[in-house]
């Protein structure tokens, strides 16, 4: 399996990346494909403790910066978000991993690789822990403007990656709106509550945010705006948590012995709730496998991005997605 990695991508570019590929391809027997400026890339990858992963650098003269706009993703030609998917399209790939500027990501694999017949926006679907497991929540930040029949897409995707990939028979699917009744949230989450009772998924109705790490659902359905401020705003929650928890426990002796004796049992807990566990969020309905991960993304962070999408391919969950938005269509008289 050969896995194009973004060379360039993340607030710490290459000094993360290529550490981050280079334990994947030990870990995982994945080729990777070093995308990015070869000098640079060259640079760190020699730094580095010699492995005998299978590394090959693939030139990409220019980079787009985490935050440059529409002009400098068609500019760009030769960026290494637009070679990457270009050899994801040619076959020279499996699949791609960035952690770049998500919106470049998004665009460009979209123009270069294109949609799923059926699908009208790929969306960012991220995995999450929760009391039950995981929980899938899509979409994450792709599309800020949505449809209500952009979410019943969603959700069917939803359900077939995690009937394919996590083995979870018959997902639970909620719609993340701002009360549990139906009548509650915008006109969209309305809209969308109407065409998910129809839709063939287990729906199980409106989810309010204090159940994204509940278990409640399996999938929760969110427009891309929606779905990116629950996420950020959970990563702010746990952070902060740290931070004054470290802060209480310097004050007090007793409360340092208490963390001492709690702490291997912490260290699990917070194991789940790092980002950098899951590696990315996975852009589901293009034509191709594609990763996007945190741009604060560490070598860790990396080589579990490059290990998701390892794992997508493998398990076949492009043809499941497909296969099941082509049953929905039918089903419904078209998605």
């Amino acid at each position: 399996m050969r896995i194009a990695v973004d060379a360039m991508g993340g607030d710490f570019g290459p000094r993360v990346t290529v550490d981050g590929a280079l334990r994947a391809a030990a870990d995982f027997q994945v080729e990777i494909l070093l995308v990015g400026v070869e000098d640079i890339v060259k640079k760190e990858f020699d730094r580095l403790p010699r492995t005998r992963a299978r590394i090959t650098i693939v030139e990409a003269p220019e980079a787009i910066g985490m935050g440059e706009g529409l002009f400098s993703f068609r500019k760009k030609a030769r960026s290494s978000i637009r070679v990457g998917t270009q050899l994801l399209k040619d076959g020279a790939a499996d699949a791609f991993v960035s952690t770049g500027n998500t919106a470049a990501v998004v665009y460009i694999s979209r123009k270069v690789l294109g949609a799923m017949e059926g699908v009208d926006k790929p969306a960012l679907a991220l995995l999450v822990s929760s009391l039950h497991g995981l929980t899938l929540l899509i979409d994450v930040g792709a599309n800020a403007n949505c449809r209500p029949q952009d979410l019943k897409q969603f959700a069917v995707m939803g359900r077939a990656f995690m009937e394919s990939a996590l083995g979870r028979t018959d997902p639970r699917v909620g719609l993340m709106s701002i009360g549990e009744e139906a009548g509650k949230g915008n006109d969209l989450t309305k809209d969308a509550f109407q065409l998910l009772s129809a839709a063939p998924v287990r729906f199980i109705g409106n989810i309010e945010g204090k159940d994204l790490f509940s278990g409640k659902a399996d999938v929760i359905v969110s427009d891309g705006f929606t779905g990116n401020v629950a996420l950020k705003v959970s990563e702010g929650v746990v952070e902060t948590m740290l931070a004054l928890g470290r802060h209480e426990i310097t004050k007090n002796v007793l409360a340092k012995i208490g963390l001492f004796l709690m702490k291997r049992n912490l260290k699990k807990a917070f194991k789940r709730l790092d980002y950098a566990e899951t590696g990315g969020a996975l852009l589901l309905g293009l034509q191709g496998v594609c990763i996007i991960g945190h741009g604060r993304s560490n070598p860790v962070a990396v080589r579990n991005a490059i290990r998701l999408a390892r794992d997508f391919v493998a398990n076949r969950v492009q043809d499941r997605i497909r296969a099941e938005i082509g049953r929905a269509g039918q089903a419904t008289g078209g998605l």
